[in-house]
Parts: structure tokens; sequence; C-alpha cells
């Protein structure tokens, strides 16, 4: 089991990378959430904190090109009776998952009208997470929506979608799993394989968050997002990184 410090740095391209698991103290769900960009648009966004989660904006308006991939929230709370659920995605499914949970639908259905990102030729995946707390337990889930390279090397004009879900009912204290959108910089840009990876989680919230920002690739990392919930009482500490601003 790597580092995820060793995984950031073995990758110039990852994309965008959600991680979840527990902190080393075991006292902690630890979300990890980070964007990278390599065009003018994308590398124009920050990271801002709202209403409990989180969304991203255009740090220079001016600039904005087109919004429909690059703003939106990727972080948002559920609250309800004796349970809480954070949800963490690459994407506007934040939303979707949002108002599919609310009305009683689970995670994977939930995602059921949404598919990869409509950005050929990269189709980049979709990907997604959620963490459960309920009576002091902790369990989380993560998903994949990505592009069917059989389709493709069939000659469909559109890929199918290959729709994945992993499920972590008992997270181990100074772990995670690590899911990303590209295997390494391309073009077009290669989609990820494989299940999430297992990594250690290394310190508190500051010290894993200057680690980790300090091992994304320096020319193409944009913003960070770390967050620490604990356990037993629900109390919420988070950390923000932006490289604009």
């Amino acid at each position: 089991m790597d580092a995820l410090e060793k995984k950031l740095k073995e990758n110039e391209y990852p994309g965008r990378g959600i991680v979840l698991g527990r902190s080393e103290d075991g006292k902690s769900a630890v979300a990890v959430y980070f964007i990278m960009g390599r065009s003018e648009n994308s590398r124009n966004r920050v990271f801002i904190e709202e209403d409990g989660g989180l969304r991203t904006q255009a740090f220079d308006p001016s600039k904005l090109k087109d919004p429909s991939l690059i703003i939106y929230s990727p972080v948002r709370v559920l609250a309800e009776p004796g349970k809480t659920t954070t949800i963490v995605t690459n994407g506007d499914q934040t939303d979707t998952i949002y108002e599919g949970l609310k009305n009683g639908a689970g995670f994977t259905r939930s995602l059921e009208s949404r598919t990869f990102e409509p950005d050929a030729p990269n189709y980049t995946p979709r990907i997604s997470g959620i963490q459960k707390f309920k009576g002091g337990n902790y369990s989380f889930s993560l998903s994949i929506l990505k592009s069917d390279p059989a389709s493709l090397a069939s000659g469909a004009k559109q890929p199918g979608t290959l729709r994945y879900t992993f499920d972590y009912a008992s997270p181990v204290a100074g772990t995670g799993r690590y899911i990303h959108t590209y295997r390494g910089n391309g073009d077009p840009l290669p989609s990820v394989e494989g299940e999430p990876e297992l990594v250690s989680l290394k310190g508190d919230l500051d010290s894993l968050a200057a680690s980790v920002w300090e091992s994304l690739n320096a020319g193409n990392k944009i913003s960070l997002y770390v967050r620490f919930t604990d356990i037993e009482s629900g109390r919420v500490t988070t950390k923000v990184l932006n490289k604009n601003g």
C-alpha cells in the first residue's frame, strides 16, 4: 500500500481526484478532492466554501468561456433525522445524488440518469463518493461512470457507459481509497482503469493537506479541499488551498 502522496507524484495529470477514508488516529472520516487543468478556462478556478459544502468559482469572471463542466458544487451535505451524508463528486452530479438521496433513492440508483462527461474525445469519467454517518458509525462508497472502449472500437459514434460502484463498510484507520479521472497526460486523455486504489493517509488535517498539495504537479494543479469529520461528534474541520489568489 503506497502513501497517497506517492501516487500523486507518479502521475503528472490525474485530472480530478477523490479520496475517502479514515484518519490515522481513527477518529475522523477523511475526504479529499482536488482539481487540475490544462486549458486557460480550466485553470481559471478557485474553491469557495458555502453552506457547509464547496463550490467552484471563476477566479477571473472576464476570462470564463464555458462554465458547463467546470462550475459546480463538488461537495454537498444532506442532513436527515438520525443520519448525515456527505457527497463529493467531480461535476454537477453532486446535485443529482443529493436530490436522489433526499427522495429515497440509493447512491447507485441516483446516478442511473447520468453518464460520462460530453467532452469527446476525452469522455471524462464522472467520479462520485458518499460518506455515511449514522449512530457513530461511518462507511463510504465510490462510483465511476466511464466510456466503454469496446463500443468505440466497434465504430459506434457514441460510446456506451460502464458503471461501477464500490462500497466500504468498515474503513480502516490510516487508509483511504483514491479514485481519479485520468491515468496520465495525453491527447486524448486516457481514462482511469480498475478499482479505487488503496492508499495510506498520514497526519492531521493541516499536514495531510500540505503534503497532498505539494505532491500534485505544480504546473497543472488548481485547487485542493480536505475535510475531516469527527465520527462521534460530527464536528467538521476543513482546509482549502487555491493556486489562484
